[in-house]
Parts: C-alpha cells; structure tokens; sequence
C-alpha cells in the first residue's frame, strides 16, 4: 500500500492540524521530512495559497507555505521521497513560469517532481493577483496541454486558445521525459480532466462512496493514479484499528495512493506517527496478499 504525507506544519487548516504545529520549525520539518523519506513514504506534499482572506481563515486556515521554496529545502533534506504540489493553482501561473521554477525543482531533486494542480476556487485570491475567474476551468485544460508539450523540453512552443508561444527556450527543464501530472477537485469535470490532461486524480471533500461512484463511471487507463486523502487526521498508536478501518475503506474505493494525515503531539511524536501507520499499511498488504493469490 502506498503511502503520502500531508506535511503538517506548512499546511494548517482548523480542526485538522495539532496544536504543536503552530510553533514548529523548520528543523521539525526536515526531521518529519527525512524519516518518512527512511520508511518508504512515496510522496510528501506541499499547497498553495498566496494570500486568504481573513473572512475565509477559520474554514480554509491562513497557514500556506510556499511550495517551491519548502519542496526545495525538503529536496535537499531528503533522497528518494517524491515531491507533490497538492496543488498548484493553474491560473495563477504562465504555463513557463511552471516549467522552469518547478522543473527546475525536479532537476535538483533528481526527478522528484509531482505536479499536482487545481484550478483554484478562492475568487478573492483571484482577484487579489489580477487572474481570471471567470472561464479558470478552460484556462487551466489549455495550460495542463501547454504543460505536458513544455515541461520536459529545452525549446518548446504551443499553440492553444489562451497560451501560445514560438520556439522558446526553457533551460533548466525537468529532468523526467514525462513529469507526473494530477488533478485535485471534487467533481465529475475534474476527473475527466485528469483522465484527458494528466496521470492521475487528487479528489478531496468527497465520501469514499462517492468515489467509487465517480470511479465506476469511467474506464481508468493503465497506470493511472487515484490519490486519496484520510481527510481526518489518524492516531495510529491510539486508535489502530480506526487506522486500518480509513486505510481499508480508501484501498477499496480505488485508491492506488493514501496521503496520511496524522495526530500528534509534538514533532518527535509525529516522527513516532509515521512508522505507526507505515507498520499497519505493511500488514494491511500482508492480509490482502493470500487474496490476491487466489485471484
């Protein structure tokens, strides 16, 4: 079973981060960082908002650390661990200026890069930095085409409705000839996006039924990735059986992917977390292999 982590600290929403969080270092998070890297995390993430109205902080949170700046430093911190936006919000961005910042990060990283990208819901924040609302979804289908024709190439052009350009030259680019793409949403529109555009679909603020509602709707190509959120954040030293019960139930929905949220109380004890749950995963595999077998 594979594992993500939601990287506490640079993302606290209310009522889902821990309280120690708030007075983490950067020091607690290459720590989290490195031992997840150790234990077989796939991927940590990192989100994006630049600016959150105060009206919208108590739902959303106000806490957002940059990503290209924390995947950077992580990156460094780290060996193998995979490195995803969840997510970068499209039309906040030339498709360029995504290629070389983060395709420059999957050059440092030696291929880590995950690009996963939303098309973003916060109308204020739009406004705030002079991007189109109105028509985002159309905008962000013709930089997801113009992303996947630039991202790992050093002269690119592209011809689309809302981005064109001729024969520029893009150096660095990323280092992996196809960087993985997902979508984030809570939409049918959003999975047919990933399913046209992208490697793989990033749902949130959906039940597991629903899920697997969406799912069953569509033929799922080879390889393609479904990357499901606990949402809720799992205590599992207290509550192991919870754990298994949350781990299962997105296994069976269609998850090819879990990113953990986790409880803790302090950075040390998150450390302790994560090899809980990595533990339980790994038995989780265990129970479902002689399954597999028969089949």
């Amino acid at each position: 079973m594979r594992l993500g982590l939601a990287t506490p600290v640079v993302l606290q929403v209310p009522g889902v981060a821990s309280d120690w969080e708030r007075d983490a270092d950067i020091a607690d998070i290459a720590a989290i960082a490195e031992t997840a890297d150790t234990l077989g995390f796939d991927y940590l993430t990192c989100a994006e908002h630049v600016a959150i109205p105060a009206s919208d902080a108590a739902e959303r949170g106000g806490t957002y650390w940059d990503p290209l700046s924390t995947l950077s430093f992580l990156a460094a911190r780290t060996t193998r661990i995979r490195l995803a936006t969840s997510v970068l919000v499209l039309g906040y961005h030339h498709p360029l200026a995504i290629a070389k910042r983060f395709g420059t990060l999957d050059r440092v990283s030696d291929g880590r890069l995950v690009l996963g990208v939303g098309v973003g819901s916060l109308r204020a924040e739009f406004d705030l930095l002079d991007a189109e609302f109105t028509g985002r979804g159309e905008r962000a289908d013709d930089a997801l085409r113009a992303l996947r024709s630039s991202l790992s190439r050093p002269q690119v052009s592209y011809h689309g409705p809302y981005f064109r350009y001729d024969e520029m030259i893009v150096r660095p680019h990323a280092r992996q000839t196809h960087v993985p793409i997902w979508v984030g949403g809570r939409t049918r529109r959003s999975l047919r996006r990933a399913l046209h555009l992208a490697d793989g679909w990033m749902p949130f603020g959906l039940r597991a039924t629903e899920i697997s509602r969406l799912l069953g709707q569509v033929d799922l190509p080879d390889g393609f990735e479904v990357v499901l959120s606990t949402g809720r954040a799992l205590d599992p030293e207290d509550d192991p059986q919870g754990t298994r019960r949350v781990l299962r139930r997105l296994h069976e929905a269609g998850a090819t992917a879990i990113t953990c949220v986790l409880a803790a109380q302090s950075a040390e004890h998150y450390r302790t977390q994560l090899a809980a749950v990595r533990e339980l995963a790994d038995d989780l595999d265990v129970e479902e292999k002689p399954h597999d077998d028969r089949n």
